[in-house]
Formats: C-alpha cells, sequence, structure tokens
C-alpha cells in the first residue's frame, strides 16, 4: 500500500511542475487569448532546456519567450504571425514541430526510411536463413524403436 502512495505522490510531482511553469502574473486577463498563448507556446521549443516546451520551462528564457508571445497577440498578430516573428528572431529551431521545408524534409523522412530499411534487412535476412530438416530414422534406428515399443508392450 504504501508503494501505491508513493507512485500517487511522484505522479502529483512530476505533473505539477508543468502547471507551475507559466506564473499567475504572466496570464492575460482575456482568456480566450490566454488560451491562444498557451496553444502557441505549448509548440515553442525552450531553447536553454532539453526537447521542453517554454510552456512548460521554468528557465528565464522561456519566461521572457511566454511574455513575448503574450505581447504579440494582445498587439493583435495573429497566431501565425507570432510563431513566424519567433521563427524570424530565433531560427526553426524553435518550433517544437519543424516545418517541412527543402531544409528540414531530410528531418521528415529520416526516421520512416531508416525504419523501412530495417525491416527490408529483416525480411532479406529472414529470407536467406537455411531451413534445418530433421533427418528421419534410418532403417536400422526404426527397426531398433518397433522392437522397444514392442518389448514394452509385453
Amino acid at each position: 500500500m504504501i508503494w501505491l502512495r508513493a507512485l500517487a505522490l511522484t505522479m502529483v510531482l512530476l505533473l505539477s511542475g508543468a502547471a507551475l511553469a507559466v506564473s499567475p502574473d504572466e496570464m492575460l486577463d482575456d482568456p480566450v487569448l490566454e488560451q491562444r498563448a498557451r496553444d502557441i507556446s505549448a509548440g515553442l521549443r525552450c531553447l536553454v532546456c532539453q526537447n521542453q516546451s517554454i510552456d512548460d520551462s521554468d528557465a528565464d528564457l522561456a519566461k521572457d519567450l511566454r511574455l513575448l508571445v503574450r505581447e504579440r497577440l494582445v498587439a493583435g498578430d495573429s497566431d501565425a504571425a507570432v510563431q513566424q516573428y519567433l521563427v524570424d528572431r530565433y531560427g526553426e529551431y524553435v518550433l517544437l514541430n519543424p516545418r517541412v521545408t527543402d531544409q528540414t524534409l531530410l528531418l521528415w523522412i529520416a526516421a520512416p526510411a531508416l525504419l523501412l530499411a530495417g525491416l527490408l534487412v529483416l525480411v532479406l535476412v529472414g529470407r536467406q536463413r537455411p531451413t534445418t530438416v530433421q533427418p528421419g530414422l534410418s532403417a536400422e534406428e526404426q527397426a531398433a524403436l518397433d522392437s522397444l515399443e514392442r518389448h514394452s508392450s509385453d
């Protein structure tokens, strides 16, 4: 029972980190704008963290980026314009899911291509593996087996 409590406490601690990243003083009064800011922030990478969104990060740079997103939204920018503003300023790396462009095409096709290549190798190796045929009993072995069976049934 104690392990269940420990598991529950661990889950609460792990899940509460993201909730604490955006402080109340950053939030916009307009719930629609705040939701838009959260949606945009969830797709932006914290540039100093390990593959974490700015919405989930406590880093100072992530806070600055969250505030910048909110400033741009309050100024009337569309979601796409805010995202493009940040890409222009920080590069495509700021996006957690990079866009499909000439520069990122390799990122998008490398993983599926490697998976297919691996499957192809497995299929080819599986086909080349020789099938082992169990040899049958020789005539002498069969006679000895028959003899043993007759003696055991007596």
